[in-house]
This record gives structure tokens, sequence and C-alpha cells, in this order.
């Protein structure tokens, strides 16, 4: 009894219990239809290989053990390797797809950044340079700082862009589609295909070894069986062959994927860690501007003079912002009116002759030059003070009074 293509079919449908269930057909993306025909192919390659094996133990149980199998160690290893790179490569080959597809979004909506940006910037510029205010051109000049900083920021990110094109969406690109990892593809493929022809032909051997049994003097028998026999020594020497080809070739491309994939990453972090320092730097600048800017408008006026022209007789003191306008006494040119004043502006004693005030605190004003300096009592303390940080109080609270004194 031989072992024919209606047996064969009988071992498949009393194994197919023991395989597990083809996945449902994808209906989604490309990246799940190639997944699931990966997935199909191998389970196939397991079927096959499991009928081969059913197949020969039953050809040794009704004829003896055939004299040629594929059952050498070695050819099973590199068969085994062979998948393992071929999963390897293909994982790796949708992992710098995906990296391609980012980087591009990326690139898309950074240049939609970069418009914008470049727009508000234009607009800074434009009102920086065309208006004026009645209070001064401190505005305007801040619209031109923040228009020159975005404009830096934008060409930084134009720049950042350009290295993720260059540097890390085309080479990947190049390495997905290129021709090495096709080429090693194509190889594992046809070992693949030569394997399956050689497992057909060690059946076929067996079963022309058996009729040579049966019918030992049949010369038409014999010749068949040389053939056969013939044939298979080929096609396991081609294999052979065949299989360090190709698992050379998907090792050399898997050991390209991981180099590059993790240069690419090493590029893209270098280029978006550059990008961030300078536009850090940039900020940093602008904000120092607008903030020495700010703090040079909010400061509180300076006195005119230093504090030892205070000694010379100074003309009279007529219009200190409205704290004192009497008339000079005995042809003094020192005011010598007293008068209550609020500190406005705290004030830090630097000689022994001036007077520390604190914001808040009320002052007993005894005389003002005109070179803006006052000369007053505090807390039971006397001594000269800028006449700017003060403003006259004509109705002060009996409270705040007593802690003048």
């Amino acid at each position: 009894m031989l072992c024919t293509k209606s047996d064969n079919s009988h071992l498949i449908l009393l194994l197919s219990p023991l395989l597990p269930p083809l996945p449902p057909p994808a209906t989604t993306s490309p990246r799940r239809r190639c997944l699931l025909m990966d997935a199909i192919r191998k389970q196939a390659t397991r079927l096959r290989e499991q009928v081969a094996k059913q197949q020969q133990a039953v050809l040794k149980q009704f004829y003896g053990s055939p004299d040629n199998t594929l059952t050498d160690e070695f050819e099973v290893q590199q068969h085994q390797k062979l998948e393992k790179l071929f999963i390897s490569t293909r994982a790796a080959k949708h992992f710098q797809r995906d990296l391609v597809r980012g980087v591009e979004g990326y690139i898309v909506t950074g240049s939609k950044q970069v418009e914008i940006g470049t727009k508000l910037s234009e607009d800074s510029r434009k009102y920086g340079a065309e208006n004026t205010c009645t209070s001064g051109n401190i505005l305007s000049k801040a619209s031109l700082n923040y228009a020159r900083a975005r404009s830096q920021i934008e060409k930084e990110r134009g720049s950042l862009l350009k290295a993720f094109g260059t540097q890390v969406a085309e080479p990947l690109r190049a390495m997905v589609m290129g021709a090495p990892l096709e080429d090693a593809r194509y190889l594992a493929q046809r070992y693949d295909k030569m394997r399956q022809e050689a497992e057909a032909q060690t059946i076929e051997v067996s079963r022309r070894q058996q009729k040579v049994r049966e019918a030992p003097g049949n010369v038409d028998n014999s010749l068949k069986l040389e053939t056969a026999e013939s044939k298979l020594e080929e096609l396991k020497s081609n294999m052979s062959v065949l299989g360090k080809e190709a698992v050379s070739a998907m090792a050399a491309v898997e050991t390209q994927q991981q180099r590059l994939s993790m240069q690419r990453l090493i590029a893209m972090i270098e280029s978006e860690r550059t990008f961030h320092q300078r536009v850090l730097q940039i900020l940093e600048q602008l904000e120092g501007e607008l903030v020495s800017e700010r703090q040079r408008i909010e400061a509180p006026p300076a006195p005119t003079h230093a504090l030892e022209t205070l000694m010379s007789s100074p003309k009279l003191f007529e219009e200190n912002n409205g704290l004192f306008g009497s008339n000079p006494l005995n042809g003094s040119s020192d005011s010598m009116e007293y008068f209550i004043a609020e500190v406005m502006h705290s004030h830090q004693a630097e000689t022994s002759v001036e007077l520390s005030l604190s914001l808040g605190d009320y002052v007993v004003v005894r005389k003002v030059s005109n070179d803006g300096w006052a000369e007053g009592e505090c807390k039971g303390k006397a001594g000269w003070f800028p006449a700017g940080y003060i403003q006259r109080r004509d109705r002060v609270l009996a409270s705040k009074i007593a802690e003048v004194f």
C-alpha cells in the first residue's frame, strides 16, 4: 500500500485539529494584511513539516525507513535561524517605516508652525517700525525685539526640520526600499521553496525504493529510482548552498538595520537637543532685554547730585513734586517749613548722615534742598534722604503721627 495524494489529504484532515486556527481575513491596513500573510505562511510551513513527518512515519511503518531524509540537524538549525532572521528583519523594517512616517508628519506640522511663527514675527516687526505712543517708544522697541527673537526661533526650527528630512527620513526610507533587504528576502523565499521541493523529492525517492523492493528485476523502476535519488542529492546540495547565502544575507541586513536605526535615533535626539538649547538662549536673551526695560521704567527717580553737595549753599527748592512752595526765610536757599510726608520708595542709608526709610513710613520733613535731597526725622532718628522718595500729606491719622516720634 502506497501513500498517494489522497492519503496526503486524509493526513491533512487528521492533523488540522492539532494546528492553531488561522486568523480572520484582514480588512484594515496594508501592514495588518502583511502580518496576516506572514502568519499564514508560517502556519503553512509548519503544516508542511508536520505532514512530511507524518508521511515519513507512515512510510517507515509500512515500507521501512527511507534512505534519504531531510532530518539533518544542521539543516534544521539553519532553517530555524533563517526563520528568526526573517521575522527580525521584518519587524525592523516596520519600525523604520514607522519612523519615516512619524518624521514626515512632524515635518509637515513643523512647517506649518514655521509659517505661523514667521507671520507673527512680521506682524510684530511691522508694529514696532510703524507705530509710536505719546508716552514713548517702549512698546515699539519691545515689539521689534520680539520680532527679531521669533524670526531666529523659526530659522532654528527650519534647520531642525531640514535635519530630520536629510539625516533621518531619507536614510531610513532608502533602507526600507533598498535592494539589500529585498535581495535577502528573495534568497530566503527561494530557500524555502527549494526546501519544499526537497521534501517532496524525499517522499518520491522513498516510493521508488519501495517499488524496487517489490520488483527487484524491473530495470525501469531502478532507472527511475536512480534519477530521483540524483535529483534529491542535487536539491540537497543546492539547498545547503542557498541556505548559507540566505542566512548570511539576512544576518548582514539585520546588522545594518540595527546600526542604521540606532544612528538615526541618535541624530534625531541630537538635532532636537541643539534646537531647544538654541531656542532657550534666544528666549533668555529676549527676557533679559524686556525685564531690563521694565525695571528701567518702573525704577523710582534717583537724586541728581551726590550727598556731598548737600553741605553747600543750595538754591531755593520751590517746586519739588508739589511738596513745598513757600518763600525763602531770611534769604536762605533752603525750605525751612516743617510738614508730614509719606515714604513712597524705600531708602537704605549709605553714610552716617543719611536716614533709612521704609515704604509706608511717615517722616517729619524739616528741610528740602533744591538738589533733590531732604532732611527730616522718622522714628526718633534724623538724617538726609531723597526728596523724590516722599510725598506730602496734609492729613495724617493720629496713630501714624505717633509712629514718627
